[in-house]
């Protein structure tokens, strides 16, 4: 099963990167301290638009400056482009393949903006239209849902912005990462026992909050491409502001909840949800609310910058084996193919 392969290579793709790429890192830090952007941009599609997300909290949080994301539409579709002259743009796809991200790249570099694109491969078409690259080092990824390849965008920009911020203890944190992978994926097994459960609902709601919003964008996407049914990523300050009202007995909630700035309010979701009957589903390293969840996932205590990259791999697991308690094809899903060209 190459799905799970993927998702157990995952500590050792962000040893490779911690390894392997720091240098490259550096100089594009280097660069973008000279460029001294005003503002950042960033564009992707899919799973790698959930790493776009997580860039803009953490660059947001090191750089101090507006990260937005991009509307590549703009671009291909009314061809009225924003002005990037000074901004950092930053370009992130799995494969490179993606052209709408590529023309929000090539828009921003004709008028002088500073480039960077974050992909799997260098020879890509988004690797060559940047004026700079890093690499995902994740080797090919078969399955159509992306898993390694995820964790692998999260960590270049971790790695990035521990760059930038040029902060020991920041680069202290991103060693341990590895060692964190490897026992969140041990303490994940333990889903297999229970995730048979929920094999006949046919609606979802994921809730993070901060970091952890892309976590449960990329969760909730992840039980979508693998078992086709109606599953929604929340920021869980947006959940309150009506989609709640769809909880009722028995309703299944993910919740992503380590500890951290965002877990008050997460504790507090947990409850609104639980006194409508809801069934609680919960990502995290506190003890005492784990305790209370109908379905434990636990992940080991990391800072909150960084739990995004862990903290995505029980619902990885979470989404596989529901695909295997209802008999379908985790590597191939239906409908969906690995790189989808998008313009």
């Amino acid at each position: 099963m190459l799905l799970k392969n993927e998702i157990a290579q995952q500590p050792d793709v962000i040893s490779r990167l911690l390894d392997e790429s720091e240098a490259a890192t550096e100089l594009v830090a280097a660069a973008i301290r000279e460029f001294n952007p005003v503002f950042v941009c960033i564009a992707a599609r899919g799973t790698s638009d959930h790493a776009a997300i997580y860039a803009q909290y953490l660059l947001g949080a090191v750089l101090r400056m507006p990260v937005m994301l991009a509307t590549p539409s703009l671009h291909t579709v009314y061809g009225r482009s924003p002005d990037f002259s000074k901004a950092l743009v930053i370009g992130i796809s799995q494969s490179g393949k993606a052209e709408d991200v590529r023309a929000v790249l090539n828009d921003a570099r004709v008028q002088g903006g500073l480039t960077l694109a974050i992909t799997n491969y260098d020879d890509s078409a988004l690797a060559q239209s940047a004026a700079y690259h890093l690499p995902l080092l994740a080797e090919e990824e078969f399955s159509v849902a992306a898993t390694k390849t995820y964790t692998a965008q999260l960590t270049v920009i971790a790695m990035l912005a521990s760059a930038l911020a040029d902060d020991e203890e920041m680069r202290s944190d991103l060693m341990n990462l590895p060692q964190l992978a490897r026992e969140t994926l041990d303490l994940s097994e333990g889903i297999a026992d229970w995730a048979g459960r929920y094999r006949a609902m046919d609606r979802l709601s994921v809730l993070g909050r901060g970091f952890n919003y892309a976590t449960a964008c990329e969760i909730s996407l992840k039980v979508k491409e693998l078992t086709y049914i109606a599953s929604e990523g929340y920021s869980e300050a947006d959940f309150r502001h009506g989609p709640i009202a769809v909880v009722q007995a028995g309703y299944p909630v993910i919740l992503v909840a380590p500890q951290g700035r965002a877990f008050a309010t997460m504790r507090d979701i947990s409850n609104r949800v639980k006194e409508k009957g809801a069934e609680t589903l919960l990502i995290s390293d506190d003890e005492d609310m784990l305790g209370e969840a109908t379905g434990a996932m636990r992940v080991p205590s990391a800072p909150e910058w960084l739990s995004p990259i862990i903290a995505v791999m029980p619902g990885q697991v979470f989404a596989m084996r529901q695909a295997l308690a209802r008999g379908y094809e985790v590597d191939k899903p239906r409908g969906l193919s690995k790189v989808t060209i998008t313009e």
